[in-house]
């Protein structure tokens, strides 16, 4: 017991002296200025006081040297059963920031400069500083020789070729395209034949319907003439009779009394022209004859109508087919080819050419297929498949639509290759026994490097003076990090800087393995979300010399990824969703493609030959900038729930009412649930006054009070006007005190179990700190008076705390303590429609009650480590009531209604 009692004061002392070093170091008097020393003398004076006041109270020799001793064989046993490797672990514990630096040095060395491990003494190019022979005799593979062949065989070996499936596709539809234009064609002059073949003959028909008007004419003429001879009964020439009974459609008759004029009278008359030479024209006029004495005169007039309705529209065709070649230069569609054919010749033809066309694509046509042989494989199709009139029409139409359709089989190609390259036998040069690899003085080639190297003769170092070099450059560069971190409002936790660490070896750590797209907007995006602008820029800006004179890469990549992650840095912190995020990470892709692009343009390499290449390296930053920060989006909740960390749109994401806690609070816990919103106003006032963290600060203050939720009507804003179980059933103010407290504990149990951030369970204690629950000590107080045998023991009605360690809690605390105050003055005010003064009087009321309540807090040594000063104390006073004001402003006072005559409201 009396050890228990030992402990708990150290305990206490420690504490003392803990926040007197807070509170000289907040101020900037320990270790910041010239006077630190008298400082450090005056804390070390304070610590042996309180030291020397401790082992005063304690009268009892005896006693004290019993305790002492206690703990010289608690120590004893300890250091007994405790290892190396324990004592170890809690040096490292205790020295966790320097080996956090350690680590950081010794890793940044080892990635960045890892091409400094295995260095030779002989490299190619340089000259040999002595005579080297060969151990011993032995065969080794020239490993130039053997590769050049290869790849030799590699190219020699045959393509293979695949069909395109898109190109026959295309090629099927320009067929199907020519061939409805020939069908359209048809269309417009009509079937063919157009009378019987057996009156008609097929090339009779042919030459009635594409003959030329004059001819036409003459037919005409010679039919009626013949007509007229039958009629008389004599013979003569159809030259010498009158004018035609019969004429073509729309063409007037010649009057046969015209007397015929002299060729002095005139001289420019045409002679007639003689077509009976003509067989066609001689074949026609016989069938058209043979028809009307086989049938009648009408009979032969309706033919002839028929006729020349066919000529007009194979003209009509003949025009479209001549304006179908003007638009299109490439038309194979020849008058003579396409109108002569039959129907049934067309049909057959359109069947055989699509046959033709498959087999011909089934094939294949490979790429720089000579013409004649292109034309030979379709005439060749083409006798079995078409009739032998359309051939050539058949032909023209194959020949305009037919392209190469075989492409190379980029895949098998390449397994082809490498399996013929697979097949060559490595070239072997036997090197004998004391043969001179290399002598003195002679440049070390490439092939005398792998006969080295096979005879492990290439010595291999360490450059320790290089990686000195740049460890001392790393040094220096975490040496500003801890600087700067010392002097930014984010305090770093160990988790933190484990954080930072691993984050910035991943840039490194991506370019070694390879990969120059690296994950430097992934590093700015998270530094700058997680730890702020400042920070990110640090890192960012640090890395970037260090990667720029230690690695090998381009500079404008390195240029293109410092932007990234610079723009990433100095934005990320101040969105507020997910959706701001990934539009950042679009932005950042832009920022490093744009800028790779600039930087080639400023060293001319755009305007050469190799300017699409630059273009597609361009296009790949952008990628991959958009690729990690996709990445970084995705790690980011994981990181923050393993790290512990809250950004401000984790902390929007838990100030959500819908988040099932809170929806808890709020059908749980009614009124607790309206105090955490007012409550939630205050701080966040004074929080935004004071520059401190609004979104923690919301985030904070809804969570302070969820504990209640483990008894709600032992709270009275829960109570609703019912009985007050404190004064009904318990009647106890020790236990009363006890389920006061409680909510503290069980809030966080809730927290944890809700796995709520250590940055959020910090307000559900500190926000009560160690206060006093004043209502029921007093009443232990009156019960004690009147009951002599009762101790009032002031722990038990104080809170466990700790005391608010942050401005953000020290806030809540008094946000907490003032909202109470300001409801009950509210409830207290004067009646709607009094004089403005009564309004001021009570105004300064609330103000003169807030400043005697935070005035309280301050004095109970509540606020000493939370780092708020005095001076703003009055400041948060003010903008309480201000706020006050607002929720709870002065309404218009509105005229009283009489009631009507009915006795009822209209």
């Amino acid at each position: 017991m009396k050890m228990q009692q030992f402990l708990q004061l150290l305990t206490q002392q420690l504490t003392h002296w803990r926040r007197q070093y807070k509170g000289l170091r907040r101020k900037g008097k320990l270790m910041r200025s010239p006077k630190g020393k008298s400082h450090i003398r005056e804390l070390l004076r304070t610590m042996f006081k309180n030291i020397f006041l401790f082992l005063s109270k304690t009268n009892d020799k005896s006693n004290r040297r019993k305790q002492e001793r206690a703990l010289r064989s608690k120590t004893k046993s300890v250091k007994t059963k405790s290892s190396i490797c324990a004592v170890g672990l809690d040096w490292a514990h205790e020295q966790r920031y320097s080996v956090i630096l350690a680590i950081a040095l010794v890793s940044l060395t080892g990635i960045i400069g890892h091409k400094l491990y295995n260095q030779t003494q002989l490299q190619v190019g340089h000259p040999a500083p002595q005579t080297i022979t060969a151990p011993y005799t032995d065969s080794i593979e020239d490993h130039k020789k053997t590769e050049a062949k290869r790849k030799a065989v590699s190219k020699s070996s045959l393509q293979v070729l695949m069909l395109d499936a898109r190109m026959n596709e295309q090629i099927n539809e320009n067929l199907q395209q020519l061939l409805d234009d020939g069908n359209e064609l048809r269309a417009v002059a009509g079937a063919f034949p157009f009378f019987d073949p057996v009156v008609l003959s097929i090339s009779t028909q042919r030459y009635l319907r594409s003959c030329p008007d004059l001819e036409w004419q003459a037919l005409l003429l010679a039919v009626e003439n013949s007509k007229n001879q039958q009629k008389k009964g004599t013979g003569g020439t159809a030259a010498s009779s009158g004018t035609s009974s019969i004429a073509a459609p729309n063409q007037e008759r010649q009057p046969r009394t015209t007397p015929p004029k002299s060729d002095s009278q005139s001289p420019q008359k045409k002679e007639p022209v003689d077509f009976s030479q003509n067989t066609d024209f001689t074949q026609a006029v016989a069938e058209l004859e043979s028809y009307r004495l086989t049938t009648s005169e009408k009979s032969l007039s309706l033919l002839i109508a028929q006729i020349s309705q066919t000529r007009q529209r194979y003209t009509q065709a003949t025009a479209k087919l001549l304006q179908l070649e003007t638009v299109s230069p490439e038309a194979v569609y020849e008058e003579s080819l396409l109108l002569d054919l039959s129907d049934v010749e067309w049909e057959k033809t359109q069947m055989g050419i699509h046959q033709s066309t498959e087999r011909i694509l089934t094939q294949g046509i490979p790429q720089g297929l000579p013409k004649n042989i292109l034309q030979d494989a379709v005439s060749l199709q083409l006798q079995t498949f078409v009739p032998e009139s359309a051939e050539t029409l058949a032909k023209n139409l194959l020949l305009a639509v037919l392209k190469p359709n075989l492409q190379k089989d980029e895949e098998q190609t390449r397994q082809n290759a490498q399996k013929a390259a697979a097949g060559v036998p490595p070239v072997m040069v036997k090197v004998r026994h004391g043969e001179a690899i290399v002598k003195r003085g002679e440049q070390i080639t490439a092939w005398n490097f792998e006969v080295l190297e096979h005879y492990h003769l290439i010595r291999r170092e360490v450059k320790w003076q290089e990686l000195l070099k740049l460890g001392s450059v790393i040094a220096i560069a975490i040496g500003i990090f801890v600087w700067i971190e010392r002097h930014i409002d984010y305090e770093l936790r160990q988790r933190d800087r484990l954080l930072v660490l691993l984050l910035t070896l991943s840039v490194p750590g991506v370019i070694v393995i390879g990969l120059p797209y690296t994950t430097w907007s992934a590093l700015g995006l998270l530094l700058g979300s997680f730890y702020g602008p400042t920070l990110g820029l640090t890192v960012v800006g640090l890395l970037w010399p260090i990667l720029g004179i230690s690695l090998d890469m381009s500079k404008a990549a390195l240029l293109a990824g410092v932007g990234g992650g610079i723009l990433g840095s100095y934005i990320a912190q101040r969105l507020r969703s997910r959706e701001e995020l990934a539009l950042l990470g679009v932005a950042i892709a832009l920022t490093q493609g744009g800028i790779y692009l600039i930087v080639k343009i400023l060293i001319g390499q755009v305007f050469g030959s190799i300017w699409y290449i630059i273009l597609q390296e361009a296009g790949l930053f952008a990628l991959s900038g958009l690729g990690w920060s996709v990445v970084a989006l995705g790690l980011s909740p994981y990181l923050e729930k393993v790290f512990d960390l809250v950004t401000p749109i984790r902390l929007a994401e838990l100030a959500n009412p819908n988040r099932p806690l809170l929806k808890r609070l709020a059908t749980e816990t009614p009124g607790t649930f309206q105090h955490t919103l007012l409550v939630a106003t205050l701080a966040e006032a004074a929080a935004k006054e004071l520059g401190c963290n609004v979104e923690l600060v919301r985030a904070g203050t809804l969570y302070h009070d969820i504990g209640k939720m483990h008894d709600p009507l032992g709270f009275i804003e829960n109570q609703m006007g019912g009985p007050n179980k404190h004064d009904t059933e318990i009647k106890d103010p020790w236990k009363s005190a006890e389920i006061i407290k409680k909510h503290v504990t069980e809030g966080l149990v809730m927290a944890r179990k809700h796995l709520l951030p250590t940055a959020i369970q910090a307000f559900i204690p500190e926000h009560q700190g160690t206060m006093l629950i004043a209502y029921f000590h007093h009443q232990a107080q009156q019960m004690a008076q009147s009951d002599p045998s009762l101790t009032v023991d002031d722990a038990d009605f104080r809170y466990d705390g700790p005391i608010p360690q942050s401005r953000e809690t020290g806030i809540v605390m008094l946000a907490d303590s003032c909202e109470a105050a300001l409801r009950s003055l509210q409830a207290s005010a004067k009646p709607l429609g009094e004089k403005r003064s009564l309004k001021d009087v009570s105004t300064e009321q609330a103000l003169t009650m807030l400043n005697n309540i935070l005035r309280a807090k301050w004095q109970d040594n509540q606020l000493v480590d939370s780092g708020l000063t005095r001076e703003e104390m009055s400041q948060i006073a003010q903008i309480f009531v201000d706020v006050w004001q607002q929720f709870h402003h002065k309404r218009i006072a509105y005229p009283k209604l009489k009631a009507s005559s009915t006795g009822r409201n209209s």
